[in-house]
């Protein structure tokens, strides 16, 4: 990976964990199957760029555009996307498995989570507008001061949701999911 732009290039099989890919900008990537776990990528630029089954575990951030981003059948625990530029960041995860990022404080309108494990994610002061939770696993993840106005977790599971504190004015919910919005009452819900 040589050189700081990277166009329409299709990356497979790389392994590379624990480096410093620092400044690199990456335009209409594919990376398949690739392991850059503990890898910094600060300062880094991706645009329309895919991941297919890579190992992103623990991948720093810090200062990173993420723009028009799609994982799919990525492991991207522990991440803290929080640390990338808010401008611009745009993603989409399919069968990821994202325990314990962190998106606190992040602008994330529209972002769907499909088919996801979500355990222990902060969503702290985020703006998740209009995001699609599908058939995702929220245990534990941190809901404060989160705007999920228009969110679509009708499928979602495992949640704790405080409407005291979290904006869900238009939320979808299934009936089964009301539980989650009721946990702090400590409700018999039968």
């Amino acid at each position: 990976m040589e050189g700081q732009l990277h166009e329409n290039k299709v990356f497979e099989k790389i392994v590379y964990p624990n480096k410093d890919v620092k400044n690199r900008e990456f335009e209409n990537c594919t990376f398949k199957n690739c392991d850059f776990s503990g890898s910094n990528f600060s300062g880094s630029r991706f645009t329309d760029c895919m991941f297919i089954g890579c190992n992103l575990a623990m991948l720093k951030l810090s200062h990173a555009t993420i723009n028009h981003v799609e994982f799919k059948e990525c492991k991207l625990t522990g991440i803290n996307y929080s640390e990338c530029e808010d401008f611009l960041f745009t993603v989409y995860f399919e069968n990821c498995l994202l325990d314990y990022a962190s998106f606190a404080k992040m602008k994330m309108a529209k972002t769907k989570f499909i088919k996801c494990s979500l355990k222990g994610v902060d969503f702290s002061n985020t703006s998740l507008t209009g995001a699609v939770f599908d058939n995702t696993d929220l245990e534990r993840a941190v809901f404060n001061y989160t705007n999920l106005t228009d969110a679509d977790l009708s499928s979602a599971y495992s949640f704790d949701i405080d409407p005291e504190i979290n904006t869900i004015k238009k939320a979808k919910f299934s009936q089964y999911g009301l539980q989650g919005l009721l946990m702090k009452y400590s409700l018999q819900i039968v």
